[in-house]
């Protein structure tokens, strides 16, 4: 995203009543994630907001890899070309938004902050009759709660390489996995330092930061799910609590503590 702004919501008015009382949101559909189930690469001529319930998703594009882990979401522009891959099964609820009126207009995907009442809009609008007069109010609310999550909150280094992939995958799956580089590479028939190169040049990360970068962003959502410091520090790998606590307040500022039901902030490049 270039210059790393905030993005914003930019409305289109439409004071003649041009929509001719037409929804901006086109559908509103739930479904199980399967683990590993992938959707190739496509595009739709329509916005979308792929929200996370309980499911994990990777979404890529030709130039950039989202981690979309429970409760939060990624805004898709139309006409980006994207492909999505299950990591951990799951729910997930995909909203689609009609092209003519939809307020966007975000040109780039951007990760969202999903709150209880933007998940209650939502549930409240797929059960909706569409003629319940509570519609018209209820999505211009969904709009005005449509927060940008800081840049690179959700995003991740996702490497090309398939050997390389498939073990970044499996991490993400499983955070708290132990396993080291010198496994991996005796599991992919690979040598540990062209693994230990592959990552560095994919990822722009040693195997270690980016493992690391994955467990601080499953934690940080532990954490706000209100799951205590020492669960949160046993489900993304840390034997010890106090080294959790360490690696928390590098990658990100705070203390777990700080972070223990908190929703995702909306303010951006902190």
């Amino acid at each position: 995203m270039a210059g790393r702004d905030r993005p914003r919501v930019q409305l289109r008015r439409d004071p003649g009543g041009e929509a001719g009382g037409r929804s901006p949101i086109l559908s509103i559909d739930r479904s199980g994630a399967e683990a590993r189930r992938t959707i190739d690469w496509h595009a739709h001529d329509e916005a979308m907001l792929l929200w996370s319930a309980t499911a994990t998703v990777a979404m890529s594009t030709p130039a950039r890899d989202w981690l979309v882990p429970p409760g939060y979401g990624l805004w898709v522009p139309p006409r980006i070309v994207h492909s999505e891959k299950a990591l951990r099964p799951g729910e997930l609820c995909v909203v689609r938004f009609a092209p003519d009126l939809c307020p966007v207009s975000w040109p780039e995907p951007v990760g969202i902050s999903v709150g209880s009442l933007l998940r209650e809009l939502v549930s409240h609008l797929h059960d909706a009759e569409p003629d319940d007069p509570s519609r018209a109010h209820a999505e211009l609310l969904v709009f005005d709660l449509l927060a940008p999550l800081p840049v690179n909150a959700i995003d991740v280094s996702m490497p090309a390489d398939p050997r390389v992939r498939a073990i970044a995958e499996q991490i993400i799956a499983d955070p708290g996995d132990t396993r080291d580089l010198a496994f991996w590479a005796h599991r992919t028939h690979t040598g540990v330092r062209t693994l230990s190169r592959l990552f560095a040049r994919e990822t722009g990360l040693s195997f270690g930061q980016w493992r690391t970068h994955v467990r601080m962003r499953a934690a940080a959502q532990h954490l706000a799910d209100g799951r205590s410091v020492n669960a949160t520090a046993r489900a993304v790998g840390y034997r010890k609590p106090s080294a959790f606590i360490a690696a928390f307040r590098r990658s990100t500022g705070r203390t777990p503590g700080a972070c223990l039901r908190v929703e995702p902030t909306t303010e951006v490049g902190r």
